[in-house]
C-alpha cells in the first residue's frame, strides 16, 4: 500500500503517484519524442529477495540509481545501478535503517527521503533524509505514526508523509491520523496537521459516504487513516487519500491547513456496467449485475492538471479494518437480511451466490434492527478520476480492469468474493503529446496501460504481467532515462522482483 511519481522527476511509492500539467509538458522539448504507449515490454528484472522486499522504488536521474526497500529481514534500502536497465547491478551499497518497517521511498534534488515507522508502529515515525551520491544522512525528522508514504513537492522544497495512524492489535493503543509537512528550506521544519476539525461535520460527511468507526471509545481523529499524497505540479496543494474512510481530503501547503474532506459515495454493482464476479464458489468467472455496492476507498493517487482542473486518478484498492479487538468484515452468509429488500435471501446467501462476499457490518443496517437492507463491499475494482477542487467523480473505469484480465486469462477466481485485482498503484506518465496511466493490480499481478491523454474518457491499451503483488508503480520520462526512452519500473512485494518495461516503438 505505497505508491508515487510526480512530474517529470519521478519518486517512488507502494505504486506511484504522479503530478502532471499538460500546459507544462507543451512547453518542455525533452517530451516531444514518439514512442508508442502500448508497445511496453520488459527489458531488465532484479531479485533482491524474498517476501516484504521490492515493495517501492525511487529513481535518481542524476547518479542513474534505483533506491528499492527491502524489509524481509534486516530493513533497509538497496542501492541498484541503473546504467543499464537490461543489466541491473546491485551496488552492494545497502542503507541500514534502525527502526521499523521502511515503508516508502521519494527522490529529489540529489535526496533520498524514506519513510520508517517505528518498532512499535503506534508511536511516532520519521523521514531519514540522505545523499543520493554518497549516502550519507543529512537529516532525520520526527512524523507521526506510522508513516506509510512519502514525497516531495515538485519544486523541491517540501517533503511531505501520509501518517495512517493504525491501531494497536488489541486497541490498547490507537494514535491519531495525520500528515507531516517538512520545510526543506527552513532547517527541515516540520507541521503535523491532524484532522480534529472536521470532527463536528462528521454526520455531514458521513451521509456522504465518509467513514469513521472502531470499537467503542475510539475518536474522530483516531478513526482517520492517511495512505498516499499527491502534490499539484504548482507544489501549492496536495491531495491525501483516507483510505479506510472512503475519502480523500485537500491541504492548502502555502497556509499548512487542511482545507476539504471529500466523501467518494458508493459503487453500485447492480448495473451492467459494474457487472462483476461476487463468488469463488461458482464454478467459474461470470460478471453480473448484483444488489451490493462497493466502497471506493482508494490507496494510491496521481494528479494531472488539464485545463486548469486538478483531475485525480486514484486505485480502487479497498481495505479492511481486521484486528484482534475489532473486525469490520463479515461474509454476508453470516448476517442477517432485511425481507423486504431481500426476499430472495435464502438464495443470496448461498456459497455460490453472494454468501461468502465479505462486506462491511459498519453500514447497510441503518435503523440498528439487526437486519441488513443495503450490503457494502471493499473497493470498487477500478481505478478512477475525480475534480480536485469538488470531489465530483469524473470517471470510473466500472468492470473494464476485471474483464482484461479475464481476456488475458489471469483473473484469480479465488479473490472474486474478496477485492478481487484489488488496483492498488497507480503512475501518470507523459510520452510526446500523449499523458498514460499505470494501473498496479495486486492480485493478478499485472499492470494495466492507459491513454489519459483526455483524462475523463480514459482508453485501455495493454495489460503487461509482472513479479508477484506489485507494489511500487513508477515511471521515468524519457529526459531522465538513462536510455532516453521512458520507462516502467514495478517493484513486487511477494517475490522481491524489480521488473524494468520499455517501450518497443
Amino acid at each position: 500500500m505505497r505508491t508515487k511519481i510526480k512530474y517529470i522527476l519521478p519518486i517512488a511509492a507502494m505504486t506511484a503517484l504522479a503530478a502532471c500539467s499538460k500546459d507544462d509538458v507543451k512547453n518542455d522539448p525533452g517530451t516531444e519524442i514518439t514512442e508508442d504507449p502500448s508497445s511496453f515490454a520488459e527489458i531488465g528484472s532484479i531479485d533482491i529477495g524474498e517476501a516484504g522486499a521490492a515493495e517501492i522504488s525511487a529513481y535518481d536521474p542524476a547518479t542513474k540509481r534505483l533506491f528499492v526497500v527491502k524489509n524481509d529481514g534486516t530493513n533497509m534500502i538497496k542501492v541498484l545501478d541503473l546504467t543499464d536497465p537490461s543489466k541491473i547491478t546491485d551496488l552492494k551499497k545497502d542503507i541500514l535503517t534502525n527502526g521499523g518497517n521502511v515503508n516508502s521511498l521519494a527522490v529529489s534534488n540529489g535526496k533520498l527521503a524514506a519513510a520508517i515507522e517505528a518498532t512499535n508502529k503506534t508511536l511516532a515515525g520519521r523521514v531519514d533524509v540522505f545523499s543520493t551520491s554518497d549516502l550519507s544522512l543529512i537529516k532525520t525528522i520526527p512524523t507521526g505514526a506510522l508513516p506509510d508514504m512519502v514525497t516531495f513537492s515538485p519544486d523541491g522544497k517540501l517533503i511531505l508523509t501520509a501518517n495512517e495512524g493504525e491501531p494497536a492489535t488489541d486497541y490498547s493503543a490507537d494514535p491519531a491520523g495525520t500528515v507531516t509537512i517538512i520545510n526543506i528550506e527552513n532547517n527541515y521544519t516540520a507541521t503535523h496537521l491532524d484532522f480534529s476539525g472536521f470532527a463536528a461535520q462528521e454526520a455531514t460527511l458521513a451521509a456522504k459516504g465518509f467513514r469513521n468507526f472502531g470499537p467503542a471509545g475510539s475518536t474522530f481523529t483516531a478513526g482517520i487513516e492517511p495512505e498516499y499524497i499527491t502534490v499539484a505540479p504548482d507544489s501549492k496543494t496536495a491531495w491525501v487519500t483516507l483510505q479506510e474512510n472512503n475519502a480523500i481530503a485537500k491541504i492548502d501547503l502555502a497556509a499548512k491547513t487542511i482545507t476539504d474532506i471529500f466523501p467518494l459515495g458508493f459503487k453500485d454493482y447492480n448495473t451492467d456496467a459494474n457487472a462483476v464476479d461476487l463468488s469463488d464458489s461458482d464454478g467459474g468467472v461470470t460478471f453480473k449485475k448484483w444488489p451490493v455496492k462497493g466502497m471506493y476507498q482508494p490507496d494510491a493517487i496521481a494528479v494531472l492538471v488539464n485545463g486548469g482542473v486538478p483531475h485525480l486518478f486514484t486505485a480502487n484498492e479497498g481495505d479492511v479494518r481486521e484486528w484482534d479487538a475489532y473486525a469490520e468484515n463479515k461474509r454476508i452468509k453470516s448476517i442477517s437480511l432485511d425481507p423486504a429488500v431481500f426476499p430472495d435471501a435464502a438464495a443470496l446467501k448461498a456459497d455460490a451466490v453472494l454468501g461468502r462476499l465479505n462486506v462491511t457490518k459498519t453500514l447497510g443496517d441503518a435503523n440498528g434492527d439487526g437486519l441488513y437492507e443495503a450490503l457494502y463491499s471493499f473497493g470498487a475494482r477500478s481505478f478512477s478520476v475525480w475534480n480536485g477542487n469538488t470531489g465530483a467523480q469524473l470517471f470510473d473505469s466500472k468492470n473494464e480492469l476485471d474483464v482484461k484480465a479475464k481476456e488475458a486469462g489471469i483473473y484469480e477466481d479465488g479473490r472474486s468474493d474478496d477485492k478481487s485485482i484489488e488496483p492498488e498503484g497507480i503512475a501518470l506518465g507523459v510520452m510526446g503529446k500523449k499523458t498514460v496511466a499505470f494501473v498496479g493490480m495486486e492480485r493478478v499481478d499485472a499492470v494495466a496501460v492507459y491513454d489519459v491523454t483526455n483524462p475523463i474518457s480514459p482508453q485501455f491499451l495493454n495489460i503487461l504481467k509482472v513479479g508477484d503483488a506489485p507494489e511500487g508503480v513508477l515511471f521515468v520520462p524519457a529526459k531522465d532515462s538513462p536510455t532516453k526512452k521512458s520507462l516502467l519500473i514495478v517493484s513486487s512485494e511477494d517475490d522481491g522482483v524489480v521488473k524494468i518495461f520499455t517501450p518497443k516503438n
